[in-house]
Order: C-alpha cells, then structure tokens, then sequence
C-alpha cells in the first residue's frame, strides 16, 4: 500500500486507471471535470487500454455507455448536476437493460439560479431511475467505493448500474491523504468483466431496448424491483472482502456511538465527518447522543436503519436536497422505516448546506440541543437567513 495526497476526484480517475475499463465516454462538467482530465491523461500516455471518448454531452456520454455496455464492455463515466439531469431519459434506459455501467457524480446543486456547489439534488432527482446509489464521505472513499461499485453492478444477481457519489468541490477538489492499494490487488480484486448478454454475440444473438408492450414491461420492473433487494447483501459481501484487503471496513449504514445514546443525527456525505467531531465534543460534556452515516441510499436500508435507531428518543435526518413542497428526500423514507417500530423515537427534519453554504460545528450542535430539548418543527432550515 502506498500513501499519497489526492483530491477526490483525482483518486476517482486512479482507481479507474488500476481497473482499465473498457470504455469511458463523458462530457466534462464542474465539479467532475478533474476526473476526466486526469483519465484522459493516462489514456494519451499509454497506461490504459481504454477506449475514451469525450462526447458532445452527457445525453450522449451515457448513450455512448449503453451501447459500449450492451456490446459487452466493461463501462465507466462521470459527471455532476445539470450533466446528470441532461441523461435523464438514458438513465432510466441503462437500468431497464440492466447494464453494470459505473458512474461518478460529483454532487452539485442544479439551476436556477446557477449554482455551481455541492448540494445532493442532482443525484435525488434520478433516486427512482432504477440505480443503486453509494455515497461517500472522504477521498478515500471516494476511492474505496470506486473499485468496489464494478463488483457491485457486475455481479451476476444484480446487473444494475450504480452512481458512486462525492460532495462537490468538499470532496472533488479538498486534498487528503490517500491510502492506495498495488495495481494487481485491485486487478484480483476486481477481476475480470463477464457479459451476460452481448451485441456481439453473433451466435446467441438478442435485442436490447426494444419496444415493451403491456404484456411484459411490469414484468421487467418487477425484475429490476427483485434485483434491487439483492443489492444490499452483495454489498456487504464486497465490503467484507475488501476489508481483509484493505483493513477498511465498509457497511450500508455506519453508526457513531450510537450503543447507548439516546439521541442520533443522520446524514450522508462529507457532513458525517464533521458530525462525528461534534459527537465528540458533547460526549465530553456527558451527553448522551451519536450519529449514523447512510452509505447506501439506493436501495433504502430500512431495516438496518430501524434496528439501529428505534428506542432512540430523538432522531434528526440532514438532507442536503429539498423536495419542493414535501420535506428532504432522506427524511420521509427513514420515517417511514421507524413507523412500525415499537419503540419509535421523535423523527425532525433539518434542510442544510444548499448551493454549497457550509455547515458549521456550532449549527450542528444546535440540532442536538433541539432534539434534547424536544425542540424545532418537524421540517426546519439549518443556517438559512429568514
């Protein structure tokens, strides 16, 4: 293993580079852009064998990648907000032909106004497209979840494709020690890719995308609806031998002294890191309370959620996105995952950090405070100027 210093996105492109995948096609767009760069680069000197196409934009960046992954090709690209909402449609079409197509998005908020920092509303608008979602919180994950998101898609019981995703520039751009593993560990690691269906397949031919009559299209959601509940063992399966690899132990959820608190914060992305110092700082003080990091938002860990935090007298969801009109997106599902628990704890919702507005430990502390006080309305506005 090897240490280096790396930004986010820079450790992105490295874990492709060990990997070499097939194809990336991608349209460069902030705060992504870094990722693209940088693997392009290893592609003009020669260090790849993949075929890179930089695309006229996203829409066809990702249209590029369906055609690459049905033809059989181990598929990876990248892009962030108005990119992401550019390959709506093609989203949806890359799920439904149940393509392991492995995509980084670097989390910015969309327009309007334009806005060019990290908020989750781009990659919660496409949360019902049918893609599994891992978010991380740092550089190295970032890098972790890169090599482990292509044994995700590509295993045999999911073939689905997955958005690995980054706080922009937070994470894309923030240097930090990165602890890399050799080339030919993540070469076994990751193995090589296995097409169940291929294009090129002259001898079993099949079509891919066709027209779905009534007959069979519910039949084909319900199929993706199964493979999605298969996702969350075979992460942990993944998570479990990376970590006799790397000595870095990943799961769905990732409490923080949570054994005995009595009140817990939620959120996901580089937010759980700055939660954890704030744990500290009143468990200083006596206070019983702890905080609990969602990885894996796509497919919803319910369960897991409810058996860690019923009995829990006061739980807060941060959500860094707003459903205009409704509440965050995190905050309906774990309430909904705590409604049958016999041991329900006060759920609140706090909408934070929006356009990129930094969080601050002392704003953090004030959800605490109003959660062991029995405080604030069930849907409040963290740092926000009235």
């Amino acid at each position: 293993m090897q240490n280096v210093a790396m930004n986010g996105d820079q450790a992105i492109a490295l874990a492709w580079k060990q990997i070499d995948p097939d194809v990336v096609a991608a349209y460069p767009i902030t705060p992504q852009t870094i990722i693209v760069e940088a693997f392009s680069e290893f592609v003009a000197d020669g260090l790849v064998n993949t075929e890179y196409v930089c695309a006229e934009s996203e829409h066809s960046a990702m249209s590029l990648c369906i055609g690459a992954s049905a033809a059989g090709a181990r598929v990876a690209t990248a892009t962030a907000s108005a990119g992401l909402a550019f390959m709506w449609e093609m989203l949806y079409i890359a799920s439904g032909m149940r393509l392991p197509i492995v995509m980084a998005v670097a989390n910015r908020a969309l327009s309007g106004p334009i806005n060019i920092h990290c908020d989750h509303s781009d990659a919660m608008g496409a949360r019902d497209s049918g893609w599994i979602q891992l978010f991380g919180e740092n550089v190295q994950e970032a890098y972790d979840d890169s090599l482990m998101a292509f044994r995700i898609a590509e295993h045999m019981d999911i073939r689905l494709p997955i958005m690995t995703c980054l706080d922009g520039f937070i994470v894309t751009h923030s240097l930090e020690r990165l602890e890399t593993l050799p080339d030919d560990v993540v070469k076994k690691f990751v193995g090589e890719f296995k097409w169940k269906r291929s294009l090129l397949d002259i001898k079993n031919p099949t079509t891919m995308g066709p027209f779905d009559w009534t007959d069979y299209y519910f039949e084909h959601k319900y199929q993706q609806a199964e493979a999605m509940k298969r996702v969350p063992a075979v992460v942990k399966s993944v998570s479990e031998e990376f970590a006799r690899l790397s000595g870095r132990k990943y799961d769905l959820i990732e409490p923080y002294k949570l054994d005995d608190a009595d009140y817990a914060v939620v959120a996901m992305g580089s937010t759980a890191g700055t939660l954890k110092e704030v744990v500290d700082g009143l468990r200083a003080e006596g206070k019983k309370v702890g905080s609990l990091k969602l990885r894996l938002f796509r497919p919803f860990p319910a369960e897991e959620l409810a058996r860690t935090l019923e009995g829990m007298k006061g739980v807060a969801v941060l959500d860094r996105a707003l459903s205009m009109g409704a509440a965050g997106p995190i905050f309906p599902e774990l309430r909904s995952a705590l409604f049958e628990t016999s041991k329900r704890p006060r759920i609140t919702n706090y909408i934070y950090g929006l356009g990129g507005r930094d969080i601050k430990p002392e704003e953090l502390r004030t959800v605490y405070d109003q959660l062991m006080h029995n405080q604030g309305e069930t849907v409040n506005y963290l740092g926000v100027r009235a």
